[in-house]
């Protein structure tokens, strides 16, 4: 097995310290064997034990397993990017939130992770012109992990959602790199206009629990947003924003707030 792992990790270092937590988790608890045996040892490559977990989360009566794992899998062999994606989100889970001790824990146990990760197969189907298999993707991620997310909405790389319950994003927003949020996060329009109504978050920033993002607006790269703003104008770069309405409070503290996921006002 030894042997095994070294080769894995030359090959691909991420999966092969995935591998090796598995084996460990086995070893220290075997009552979890059949479950970390089924998501991740039984598995070659992340992007096969992604869309195992994803498959089994999300199948129900009316959309077998099979058939999810299928439409996955397709996805991941047409768009490598998506898995791309998912290391980036993996990574970005891990360095981030201190309660995540090993990368095994978000493709386990983390419904951000977990949610965001079949949100971009979503989106591809949407892409493709699948629009009722996006839209059953998003009924059921909705209704499995909290989170509903339009599959038309685009988001980048590196999201970090922790706890992630009642997140809402749009049709028509746009989420840029390296974005952290927390739970009961909405980013929403302020009516029913039908054309680009949802705002736009640039790279690096940092959107605290229960904000609320309305509108068209776009909200500058490295801003952060304090928990429990309504924010419904535009945020500079690099500014740290509060209250409802939200208003410019200071500077955002240091250069990366979504990756330092500082949230007190004023702190550096």
């Amino acid at each position: 097995m030894l042997d095994t792992h070294k080769a894995v990790r030359q090959i691909d270092p991420v999966w092969g310290r995935i591998t090796e937590e598995a084996e460990t988790a086995v070893a220290e608890q075997p009552l979890m064997g059949g479950l970390i045996h089924a998501c991740i040892l039984h598995h070659k490559a992340l992007d096969k034990a992604l869309s195992y977990r994803i498959a089994a989360k999300l199948c129900s009566n009316e959309m077998s397993m099979v058939i999810l794992r299928e439409i996955v899998d397709g996805a991941y062999e047409a768009e490598p990017a998506l898995v791309e994606a998912a290391r980036a989100d993996l990574m970005a889970v891990y360095e981030r939130d201190p309660a995540c001790h090993r990368l095994l824990q978000p493709i386990l146990y983390f419904k951000g992770y977990q949610a965001v990760q079949a949100y971009r197969v979503g989106h591809w189907l949407w892409q493709q012109g699948d629009w009722d298999l996006a839209y059953f993707f998003q009924m059921r991620i909705s209704e499995i992990f909290g989170v509903d997310i339009h599959p038309a909405a685009k988001i980048g790389k590196g999201i970090m959602i922790d706890h992630a319950h009642s997140i809402v994003i749009g049709e028509t927003a746009v989420v840029g790199d390296n974005v952290s949020m927390l739970h009961s996060v909405t980013l929403g329009g302020t009516g029913k206009e039908e054309e680009d109504r949802h705002p736009k978050i640039e790279d690096g920033v940092l959107i605290g629990a229960g904000a609320k993002v309305l509108g068209n607006i776009r909200i500058g790269h490295c801003s952060r947003i304090a928990a429990g703003s309504v924010v419904l104008q535009e945020v500079p770069p690099c500014k740290t924003v509060a209250g409802v309405p939200a208003k410019i409070v200071g500077e955002a503290g240091c250069d990366q707030p979504s990756v330092s996921m500082n949230q007190v006002l004023g702190g550096k």
